[in-house]
């Protein structure tokens, strides 16, 4: 048998150890656990299997059949829906295939601005959503929350065939309820986006979306802290529209080793150990929150609902990306993002967004998460200065050290 490419390894050998001696607060990123990472590297990459269970293009599918439905039967209990696809190699593809299924070309969708902290997949005019079908959006009031208010009078104008809820960057629960009725009053669907939730709901940290929507989609990699992938929750009567759309709509075979990787993630979120967990997630972001606004940093909406949470740096002479960089610097690994009514460009916007789920999987305390953040406050306020680096960067030293991930992982 071939052995590993050697450039491979030692690329491999040098993320991994970029992963142990960097600190990722990336709300998106995880650290997903050793068993998932080896169904996702398993035998079924050998496999192919277009279609559904029971109904396959191609034979000897009876282990992948009954993997597949062991995913499907785990995740509609977790979410307690009638129907799941389990298929969808991403987030985007997902969203993707529910437009399909429930709209026409051309069809009006109501969602949150991508200045809100909304999804590129919520109608940004360069995504083939906002290209094939026709979006208004709702945004945010002056204190930084969702304005439900503004959604529903633009719901009774608009329109809309579909009310798109959930968010990449908006740090505060989303009522779900609320959105469910707006949708009810003007007979649209309502697809709830809860790729950065996932894990919240399944743990009871946040409201599940069911039964006040028609369609959920989420990710599986962020809070949910499994493979890369999604997934489709619906009402019954919607499945078959929902099948069709994903294939042979959008994709061809799914990859089975993702799906057996889903479900022994899902198996995992059954655990009490998982509602542990995102209970700790969400303490680490209420005390990531407190330190920074007790320095004197400006969040958006004033704080934190969720496991993630948005600086305003521009009261620190900042931008998005220059704070990015400052704290790549000293191993903290963030990302740029864009605020409410961001004046600046997407690729150096004004904020920048932040999360716990990879620093709690590594077992960060509501005390080493505050260490953390007054390690970022002080970088932050003096970005240039060579002594801020040194110390910050010996922080994060000490805490990836003491925090380590994937003990017994050569690669």
């Amino acid at each position: 048998m071939p052995k590993l490419d050697r450039q491979l390894d030692r690329l491999l050998r040098a993320e991994l150890k970029r992963q142990q001696e960097t600190l990722s607060l990336i709300p998106s990123e995880n650290i997903a656990s050793d068993a998932v990472l080896d169904v996702g590297a398993s035998v079924l990459t050998n496999k192919y299997s277009e279609g559904y269970p029971g109904h396959r293009y191609y034979a000897g599918n009876e282990h992948v059949d009954a993997i597949e439905r062991l995913a499907i039967s785990r995740i509609k209990k977790l979410f307690g829906a009638q129907h799941a696809n389990v298929q969808p190699h991403a987030g985007a593809i997902a969203n993707l295939a529910v437009y399909a299924a429930l709209l026409k070309p051309g069809d009006r969708v109501l969602a949150m601005d991508l200045r809100a902290g909304g999804h590129l997949t919520h109608g940004f005019k360069r995504n083939l959503s906002g290209q094939v079908y026709r979006f208004a959006h709702y945004g945010l009031d002056r204190h930084g929350l969702l304005d439900y208010r503004e959604l529903a009078r633009l719901a009774k104008s608009f329109r809309p065939k579909l009310i798109v809820s959930g968010a990449s960057a908006y740090p505060r629960q989303i009522d779900f309820a609320r959105i469910g009725r707006i949708a009810k009053r003007v007979g649209a669907y309502h697809l709830a986006d809860v790729a950065h939730l996932a894990g919240l709901i399944i743990a009871k940290q946040h409201p599940n979306p069911f039964p006040h929507a028609d369609v959920v989609t989420f990710t599986t990699h962020k809070t949910l802290r499994g493979p890369r992938g999604a997934i489709i929750l619906s009402r019954r009567e919607l499945a078959s529209d929902i099948d069709r759309a994903v294939m042979p709509g959008l994709q061809g075979g799914p990859l089975d080793q993702q799906i057996a990787a889903k479900a022994q993630a899902f198996a995992e979120s059954a655990t009490p150990a998982f509602r542990s967990y995102q209970r700790r997630v969400r303490q680490n972001a209420d005390a990531m929150a407190k330190t920074f606004t007790t320095a004197g940093l400006t969040l958006s909406s004033g704080g934190t609902d969720t496991h993630l949470l948005v600086i305003d740096v521009r009261s620190l002479g900042l931008t998005g990306a220059i704070a990015e960089r400052a704290l790549e610097k000293v191993g903290i690994i963030t990302n740029k993002n864009l605020i409410a009514n961001d004046p600046r460009p997407a690729s150096d916007p004004s904020g920048l967004r932040l999360g716990t789920p990879s620093i709690t999987s590594r077992g960060f305390s509501s005390t080493a998460t505050r260490e953390l953040g007054q390690a970022i406050v002080a970088r932050l306020k003096a970005p240039r200065s060579a002594r801020s680096e040194h110390e910050v960067s010996r922080t994060v030293r000490r805490l990836t050290k003491r925090y380590p991930i994937y003990r017994s992982r050569v690669r």
